[in-house]
């Protein structure tokens, strides 16, 4: 009887334990600096992950694709396929106290709408998005858009207070008000050094088990703290003796070293992994000419840019890559041929000078605080030296990159010419989500490559009845883009993450997502 009555009792005597343990903050070092805290105004990854921390969504999508309800209780359409109406469920909150009412879901909508190259088109195909109460709202369309819910909820549309929703598309918000699973903490952030998060008590998850975007988002710390550290052996160091529990993105060449490290675990969580892209300024001389940036293809070899960041560690890696995420339904490897058959710098150096490049500067961007990013950069150089080309290597930091690209002006006005980067494999999921391949010249992204026929295939796509269909536009989109370039992908990598062995609960997607994460 007595034995009972311990068992009955261990709850409660490990009870406080855990609550200790809690109250104890996640120590996280991002993979890059927080430099802004709107995830609707850039794309940056570093503010997408913050996004799902400070904000929620309509609706998620699950690791099998599946599009859930999440901040809806659910929605009806009527039978033209011309009305949606969502309904929001009970117990929204804001931080600030506010209830999450319909009104400021519209203004949302509007705002994500204005910017997100996925929102873009459906705004194009809505006649009106309207306040029916304060839990339900309507977006009345054109014409029907069966990818409503994939926009919804995975496309980072995060819904913000009305107040800040009003902020202007092309405006950064001044606050980070969500009513997501922690609260941001403006007094703690500084840019650069490090950011703070605090558990919303208020927020109310769903009776649902986590799933990518999607289910219930539980936060299981009271705080979270991220600290930048971009010195990778610094990071790895820190992570070894405790001093944090989780690295984001470990220098892949150190993570044969974190795997055999007592308490520390090495893990991919990312199904769909990444792709490194060279992206390329289609405004300004020299890849304003389109047979120079084709000259350019016979020569890039992706087997070398991901050995430059996998080195020998083969199973982080995939090749070839086209346009789209491999191992994904649109995945295709239509036209590749000019990327896989054998590789030759000479080839490509007479297609240079038949371009009529006559040695303009190309400004080369580099981060370096992004290893991936850094060592790909090299790369690039070395070989665009080979072709011939005059290249202005110009080293910087993520977050100065972030803002010089946003440039438009000529190389010696402050402009650019190229830099490296990486997509992930959700955002090129398909022609609707790839950003990066839109051709609307001057709304298109950093790079503004003007492409109509690109254009108006992704329109096609986003009428296709069938996956069937889907498929056969997607690859024509690949064969459109392998001619005009707007940017070059150089293969997938897969990017470890690295953890304390205390730390558990990880929920797989294309970044770190904090909520079932704990420490046991």
């Amino acid at each position: 009887m007595r034995r009972r009555e311990l068992l009955k009792a261990l709850p409660l005597l490990m009870a406080p334990a855990v609550a200790r343990a809690e109250t104890r903050p996640l120590r996280f070092i991002p993979n890059a600096n927080l430099s802004a805290i709107d995830p609707i105004w850039t794309t940056a990854l570093v503010a997408q992950e913050h996004g799902y921390l400070v904000f929620d969504t309509l609706y998620g999508i699950d690791a099998t694709s599946q599009l859930r309800p999440q901040m809806c209780a659910g929605h009806e359409l009527s039978d033209d396929k011309l009305t949606w109406t969502f309904t929001l469920r009970d117990g929204l909150m804001f931080h600030d106290g506010e209830k999450v009412l319909a009104k400021d879901c519209v203004t949302s909508l509007r705002r994500w709408g204005s910017r997100d190259s996925f929102g873009q088109v459906l705004m194009a195909a809505t006649n009106d998005i309207v306040v029916i109460d304060d839990r339900r709202f309507q977006i009345r369309l054109k014409k029907p858009f069966s990818q409503m819910l994939y926009g919804l909820g995975a496309r980072n549309c995060f819904m913000m207070p009305e107040r800040m929703a009003t902020t202007p598309s092309s405006e950064q918000v001044k606050e980070a008000v969500g009513s997501g699973p922690y609260r941001f903490l403006p007094d703690e952030w500084v840019s650069g050094a490090h950011a703070g998060y605090a558990r919303f008590d208020r927020y109310v998850p769903r009776q649902e088990p986590p799933s990518f975007y999607a289910g219930g988002k539980v936060a299981k710390f009271e705080r979270i703290e991220w600290i930048v550290q971009p010195d990778e052996a610094t990071a790895a160091a820190a992570l070894q003796k405790g001093e944090v529990d989780w690295v984001e993105q470990p220098l892949i060449d150190l993570c044969p070293m974190l795997k055999r490290s007592p308490d520390v675990v090495v893990k991919v969580i990312d199904p769909f992994g990444w792709q490194p892209i060279l992206q390329l300024n289609h405004l300004h001389p020299p890849f304003n000419n389109a047979k120079l940036r084709l000259a350019l293809l016979p020569a890039i070899d992706q087997k070398v840019f991901v050995a430059s960041v996998i080195g020998d560690q083969s199973d982080l890696g995939r090749l070839p890559a086209g346009y789209f995420c491999e191992g994904q339904p649109m995945a295709s490897h239509a036209g590749l041929e000019v990327l896989t058959k054998p590789r030759s710098l000479e080839v490509a150096k007479e297609l240079v000078t038949k371009s009529g490049y006559a040695g303009e500067k190309v400004v080369m961007l580099s981060p370096s605080d992004r290893p991936v990013y850094s060592q790909m950069a090299q790369v690039a150089r070395e070989l665009f030296l080979k072709l011939g080309l005059n290249v202005d290597f110009q080293p910087m930091d993520w977050g100065t990159l972030i803002s010089r690209r946003t440039s438009r002006s000529a190389v010696d006005q402050g402009g650019w010419s190229t830099f490296t980067t990486a997509l992930d494999g959700m955002t090129i999921n398909n022609p609707g989500s790839n950003f990066a391949l839109r051709g609307s010249g001057e709304k298109a992204w950093f790079g503004w490559p003007d492409d109509p026929k690109l254009e108006s295939l992704r329109a096609a796509w986003f009428e296709a009845p069938d996956l069937k269909a889907q498929k056969a536009i997607t690859e024509q989109v690949q064969l459109e883009a392998l001619q005009t370039v707007p940017y070059i992908p150089l293969g997938q990598i897969f990017q470890p993450t690295a953890f304390r062995s205390n730390i558990q609960g990880h929920v797989n997607g294309p970044f770190a997502l904090f909520w079932s994460v704990h420490r046991t």
